[in-house]
């Protein structure tokens, strides 16, 4: 019975913290509510002990290109195992993202009391090179110099010399800070230049973090770029969240006029013709090309079937003059017989 009681007071506390969800920041009532649901419609059993597989890839969707720089805590306060899982969550946003040069570019910035960047935008463009280097990272321990990390990112990591691509481009620049406590420096300056040099901040808040801190930190509105986690074992539930906000919907998916190919094109399309057909004037419709046949006049230089027709020519009338002069001479015969008998 006693060790029944004590098996209830391990497990309860476990449950507990399973049904804990994840929620963006506002409405923390409404929103555990709904954690809770989807926690006790879960099957009991627990999924398996998830690990980095740097070879697994799995494209969820089609993002819009984006040069995105992780900012990711790792003060003394994030364990080896959480910090594992911050990783595995790191990984699952590459998988989800469309990953090279011409589409999403990562960058990650490593941070505590100092500042490490781990890799540039430029340094791997392909989505299995990436999650090698973010199987990689370690954690740095001791502060949290959250501002400075921030500061580091704008000037280091979005510069084009690091592989951000020319404002011209129109090509987004994302940022996405994962912390668990109270920044060390400030945060709320540094966070505004950033957001004015054409930064999008997202503040994902875990456990212990300081609410108002990543209020700072983040864009507007708010509810869209705020999120909070009581774990880090659920941080990998705000993959989904993401992948609503940093994936671009396939125009093309959503319905076209086009009469033959739709070809997507940022967030819209244009319409394409099958081989042998041209767009015609509205861009929508196709018509069938038009087939100029140009006859080309081959002269024979030699004048070979001229001089064949002549020698035709020839042959036929002297045959025909051979046929005359053997009448004539069959008639003189005849006549010197005649003439031989008289």
């Amino acid at each position: 019975m006693t060790s029944l009681l004590w098996s209830l007071v391990y497990c309860v506390p476990l449950f507990l913290s399973d049904v804990r969800g994840t929620y963006p920041l506002g409405a923390p009532d409404h929103q555990r509510a709904s954690a809770q649901s989807y926690a006790q419609s879960r099957s009991n059993a627990r999924p398996p002990h998830r690990t980095l597989d740097p070879s697994k890839t799995d494209s969820q969707c089609r993002s819009r290109p984006l040069d995105l720089v992780f900012i990711i805590d790792s003060s003394r306060s994030v364990r080896p195992g959480e910090f594992e899982k911050v990783k595995i969550f790191l990984a699952d946003m590459v998988d989800t993202l469309d990953v090279g040069p011409d589409a999403t570019r990562v960058a990650v910035v490593n941070y505590a009391s100092t500042v490490k960047i781990e890799f540039l935008l430029k340094d791997h463009l392909n989505k299995p090179d990436m999650k090698q280097a973010i199987s990689r990272i370690e954690p740095l321990a001791a502060g949290t110099m959250t501002g400075l990390a921030i500061k580091t990112a704008m000037n280091k990591a979005f510069t084009e010399q690091s592989g951000a691509r020319p404002r011209s481009t129109k090509i987004s620049k994302v940022a996405i800070i994962v912390t668990d406590g109270r920044p060390q420096d400030q945060v709320e300056e540094v966070s505004a230049a950033a957001r004015a040099s054409a930064i999008e901040i997202y503040a994902v808040g875990v456990d212990r973090a300081d609410m108002r801190s990543l209020q700072q930190m983040a864009s507007v509105p708010l509810e869209d770029h705020v999120f909070y986690v009581e774990t880090y074992g659920v941080i990998e539930k705000l993959t989904s969240k993401f992948r609503e906000t940093l994936c671009g919907v396939d125009p093309c998916t959503m319905g076209h006029d086009c009469e033959h190919i739709c070809v997507s094109s940022s967030a819209s399309y244009h319409c394409k013709c099958r081989s042998g057909y041209v767009l015609n004037g509205d861009k929508r419709t196709c018509s069938l090309k038009e087939v100029k046949v140009k006859v080309k006049v081959v002269e024979d230089p030699c004048k070979c079937e001229a001089r064949l027709a002549f020698q035709k020519q020839t042959q036929a009338a002297i045959q025909q003059l051979t046929a005359r002069l053997a009448d004539v001479t069959g008639r003189v015969e005849q006549l010197q017989s005649l003439v031989g008998r008289g």
